[in-house]
């Protein structure tokens, strides 16, 4: 008798619209200032003002906060699930034409795609697309771990995904040939 190893778990379609769900309504949580800076940011022109691409900055830890406050009663499972689609949405992300554009050595540049992720799904969405939307040195640490330290806090423990992938800057292979 064979007993067959799964293969690595990916996130579901309703895991991905839940953690984007959270994200977006932790973002409207702190009211328009801060919806007004991600509109602008999405759809700056050629003429923008380059002081206004870091001013969502000072609004980020206070995201976290809601964040987490949202995430206060979810479950091992559920925080294990919303973990692995941060995970693989740094993943996606980790190419060598998105570190061109928000630079950084190995760690600035996944602390770069917290903040792309951070910033909601309509940017991460557009970076996604065309690079060339990403921010330099824009960055946001806290957000690349939050939910494993989220369980951590809860349940004493890290997750387990059991994605196989990393969410480390050059894991993506196929992003850096």
């Amino acid at each position: 008798m064979t007993t067959e190893m799964p293969g690595p778990r990916l996130p579901t379609a309703a895991d991905e619209d839940r953690f984007w769900s959270l994200i977006e309504s932790a973002w409207a949580s702190l009211g328009p200032e801060p919806a007004a800076i991600r509109h602008r940011l999405l759809h700056r022109g050629p003429d923008h003002d380059e002081g206004d691409l870091y001013s969502l900055g000072p609004w980020l830890d206070p995201f976290l906060d809601r964040l987490r406050a949202m995430s206060a009663d979810l479950s091992s499972i559920e925080l294990t699930d919303l973990d692995r689609v941060l995970e693989r949405k740094l993943f996606d992300i980790d190419r060598a034409d998105v570190q061109e554009v928000t630079d950084g050595s190995d760690d600035g540049f996944l602390y770069a795609r917290g903040y792309i992720v951070a910033s909601g799904r309509a940017f991460y969405e557009a970076v996604k697309a065309d690079p060339e939307v990403a921010i330099v040195d824009a960055e946001h640490e806290s957000m690349c771990y939050f939910f494993d330290r989220v369980h951590r806090e809860k349940f004493g423990d890290h997750t387990e995904t059991g994605s196989g992938i990393s969410r480390e800057s050059g894991s993506n292979q196929s992003g850096w040939l």
